[in-house]
């Protein structure tokens, strides 16, 4: 073999564990480590899943319609299906035959190389199995892809199950092919992976770290779909004895039970597992690795785990919201819940599941108390106003960094609808109307808004001036100078993009200083009378759990 080094392109790293959990990924394949901790990704990853879990059972119980049992017909006597069987029993013997292959239809069982591992002697239902008696078996091993797989194309694996002794291959004839004791099930193992090129520069030098390939990539817009490849693949038989009837299973479990044609036994439950595959651990193939490594293993699956992956699997396909939030970023978010699983301590995990709903609680009953207060608000008397076009302002710019950053549609209208709530907010601390006479460019009618009058009769408005006067001196150095360091150090699409992300990336570092305002109106009028203390404290509490997990 050459020593190419191109050629190890997926060295097979320890396997342990169901669906082949990777323990050395790829450095050069690893994203940027996020500023948050991971904590507090799994907290907010926690109540994204909720909340989407919690929309999909509501929609699929309002389309869900109850199964009516149709009459039978004058004179037809009316079937009862009987519950099937396992047609494999405890203790009886089979074989696992695995191949590769770059066709989805199978049928080169006559060539050598398209067979990657053949297990003898296993035995179905026996937990203890193999050397450390937790029947689990591993075998690694490289196979050649053709030009055509290395520009795009596909490599399936085709796993059979049969009985000891029996063959997968129909061309066996009889007494050694037997289909009613061959399972069999395939998968693609390669994943598609979009790749977007964005043209960026220091736009002071115009220096750039990209490639002269990718710069062109990116002037033109383009966008490549660009096959990858996992170096592990755990294939899975569920040892159970559930007595399914035919028509009854239900989904997704339906599509994975098959029963012979007399309906009185059902095959081998077989599961092909890359649920702990991380994204991270993909690496693309191109021409330069003509061949593969693979690490397969066996591991018996119980009904309780092999429920939960595939109904993992299937969520995306039920998921209303899973064309709204982007394929890649639903990859990304299911990657950091499965590292949480993976790399959380157990009781940890739990306390951060726990603390995640109250933070959820918390943040739904701020924004309830924040609605209401402003709702019922009929005096501006001790409020800072100028904050409240501060948060439109700030608002206004998260909205058009995440409309120039391309995220998804989700996070997009979360933003528009948060503007629209502070927007709501200013006719609420201002008297707000519209001049018909000197209207913009001829045609809109020109906005005016005028202060309340008890705005500046109790002293707020001045109170008001002299905490953005005092907040200006400190706010905006600590602006001035994060530009200059961005302009410098960051690399951008254009001034236009240089803007919109050094104010976020201001604003999300300092945007906690926005509530002094209010608390030196506070102060002056020596009274808190006025200040909405209910969604305060819950942003509050908040603001501490999230300081806490932090760390």
């Amino acid at each position: 073999m050459s020593e190419d080094p191109y050629l190890q392109v997926a060295a097979p790293p320890p396997v342990t564990g169901e669906g082949g959990e990777v323990v050395n990924p790829n450095d050069e394949e690893q994203p940027p480590v996020p500023e948050e901790s991971q904590t507090t990704k799994v907290i907010n990853l926690i109540k994204s899943v909720g909340t989407q879990a919690l929309m999909m059972y509501f929609v699929m119980s309002f389309f869900k319609k109850p199964q009516q049992q149709q009459p039978a017909q004058s004179g037809a006597v009316a079937t009862v299906k009987s519950p099937a069987t396992n047609l494999y029993q405890d203790g009886m013997s089979f074989d696992l035959y695995v191949f590769l292959s770059e066709q989805e239809e199978f049928g080169d069982f006559q060539v050598p190389e398209c067979l990657v591992w053949k297990k003898e002697g296993l035995s179905f239902g026996d937990w203890n199995m193999g050397e450390n008696s937790d029947s689990i078996f591993e075998h690694s091993t490289q196979f050649g892809i053709s030009s055509a797989a290395q520009n795009n194309g596909s490599v399936y694996i085709h796993s059979f199950i049969v009985k000891a002794g029996l063959s997968p291959d129909p061309s066996a004839g009889k007494g050694i092919f037997s289909k009613k004791w061959t399972a069999y099930r395939t998968q693609r193992l390669n994943k598609f992976m979009k790749k977007s090129y964005k043209k960026t520069a220091n736009l002071l030098t115009g220096q750039t770290e990209q490639s002269l390939e990718d710069q062109k990539k990116a002037e033109s817009g383009k966008t490549e779909i660009i096959s990858h490849w996992h170096p592990n693949i755990t294939v899975n038989l569920v040892f159970d004895h559930t007595a399914w009837v035919p028509g009854q299973v239900p989904p997704p479990l339906d599509k994975f039970v098959e029963f012979t044609p007399s309906l009185q036994q059902y095959k081998p439950i077989m599961w092909l597992n890359d649920y702990w595959n991380l994204n991270r651990d993909y690496m693309p193939i191109n021409s330069t690795t003509p061949i593969l490594n693979i690490t397969l293993t066996f591991q018996p699956l119980s009904l309780f785990k092999w429920q939960m992956y595939s109904a993992q699997q299937m969520k995306n396909q039920l998921n209303p919201l899973a064309g709204m939030m982007g394929e890649e970023e639903d990859d990304q978010d299911q990657d950091s819940v499965k590292e949480a699983f993976l790399e959380t301590n157990i009781y940890l995990l739990v306390l951060t599941f726990v603390i995640s709903i109250v933070h959820s609680v918390f943040e739904f009953l701020a924004f309830k108390n924040d609605i209401q207060f402003w709702k019922n608000k009929k005096s501006v008397e001790g409020l800072s106003v100028r904050s409240v076009f501060f948060n439109v302002f700030q608002n206004l710019i998260v909205m058009l960094y995440v409309f120039d950053n391309d995220t998804n549609t989700v996070i997009r209208i979360s933003c528009f609808v948060g503007l629209c709530i502070e927007l709501w907010k200013v006719t609420k601390v201002q008297d707000v109307s519209f001049d018909l006479e000197n209207k913009i460019l001829g045609v809109f009618p020109r906005v005016k808004l005028d202060d309340k009058k008890d705005y500046a009769d109790s002293g707020t408005k001045e109170y008001d001036r002299m905490a953005f006067k005092y907040l200006g001196m400190a706010f905006f150095p600590l602006a001035f100078c994060y530009c200059i360091y961005s302009v410098i150090y960051n690399e951008h699409k254009s001034w236009y993009s240089f803007v919109l992300g050094s104010c976020y990336g201001f604003l999300l570092t300092f945007g906690f200083i926005m509530m002094t305002p209010q608390l030196f109106i506070n102060y002056k009028l020596k009274s808190v009378a006025h200040l909405p203390w209910r969604m305060m404290t819950y942003k509050a509490l908040n603001t501490f759990i999230d300081d806490i997990f932090a760390f």
